[in-house]
């Protein structure tokens, strides 16, 4: 494999060591795309998969699925992949974005199953194109070489995830409790202060009017992640974005995050985002 072929996400050996990759695979029968992709222990994050044209198919253990275009699939990390063109289809085009979710977003990434782990949706013809044009929107910026391309990207991802979630069935939808939506509010507006990890559970059981054990059980119930946990995530995406847009240092970023300790914070960003601060600003740069 050459190095070439490494930093090429259509191709065997690249590393998808990144929070947003997206793309199209343009499979032509005979073509140089004209393989079965076979990660038998599938990959650290999501990916979605839009049919454009043609046919491909899925397989898990004796079980197939065919994708034809319109279809969106969802294959789940750890889920075995085995797909690519269906034998009796001339071509299979399709779009994909690879992505690690944010914590809120739990409840709208389970999908029905068509094979193994792997989630289907199709929307009705009337809201399909508008749900095609946004994924494509979102494959369009994470590729820009704009400064804020993988922010807009995951926010253009949660808005398609919202949409997503509109279409099904009002007796389908998961409904998140007023209290909660203030709790995620109120992380969100104070996730630039050094809040004790106690006190801010405390902040927040004192504005809904619950108790801390209750507001927190209600948070975990309709977020899917415990109070401390989201609020992790709403750090590190501020992190990144102060990586990406200011000269301040590691140290300096984990102190205004309210990390007293530098290396802890790396190891709680690594975690998260499967790169150390340097590497993701690095990357960034270097991009």
């Amino acid at each position: 494999m050459t190095v070439e072929q490494n930093q090429n996400p259509l191709l065997p050996g690249y590393s998808f060591n990144a929070y947003l990759v997206a793309g199209l695979t343009p499979i032509d029968k005979g073509g140089v795309y004209d393989f079965f992709v076979d990660r038998p222990n599938g990959m650290e994050g999501f990916i979605i998969n839009l049919t454009s044209a043609g046919e491909g198919v899925i397989f898990h253990e004796d079980k197939s699925f065919v994708s034809q275009p319109g279809d969106f699939l969802i294959f789940p990390p750890n889920e075995s992949h085995y797909y690519g063109r269906r034998a009796n289809s001339k071509q299979w085009y399709h779009y994909w974005v690879y992505f690690k979710p944010r914590a809120i977003w739990t409840k709208w990434l389970l999908w029905p199953l068509t094979v193994g782990n792997v989630g289907y949706f199709r929307p009705d013809d009337q809201l399909n194109k508008d749900l095609e044009n946004l994924f494509l929107k979102i494959v369009e910026t994470a590729q820009s070489s704009n400064t804020y391309s993988e922010i807009l990207a995951m926010n253009l991802l949660e808005n398609f995830l919202i949409q997503r979630m509109q279409t099904i069935s009002i007796k389908k939808q998961e409904k998140y409790d007023h209290r909660v939506i203030l709790a995620c509010n109120f992380i969100s507006d104070n996730v630039d202060n050094c809040l004790q990890d106690k006190f801010i559970i405390e902040q927040i059981a004192e504005l809904v009017n619950l108790s801390p054990s209750r507001i927190s059980h209600l948070f975990k119930e309709n977020i899917g992640v415990s109070i401390l946990s989201w609020r992790e995530d709403q750090r590190v995406n501020k992190a990144k974005f102060l990586l990406q847009t200011t000269p301040l240092s590691i140290s300096q970023i984990a102190q205004h995050l309210g990390y007293t300790d530098q290396f802890y914070f790396s190891r709680v960003f690594k975690n998260k985002t499967g790169l150390s601060p340097t590497k993701f600003r690095y990357i960034f740069y270097k991009n």
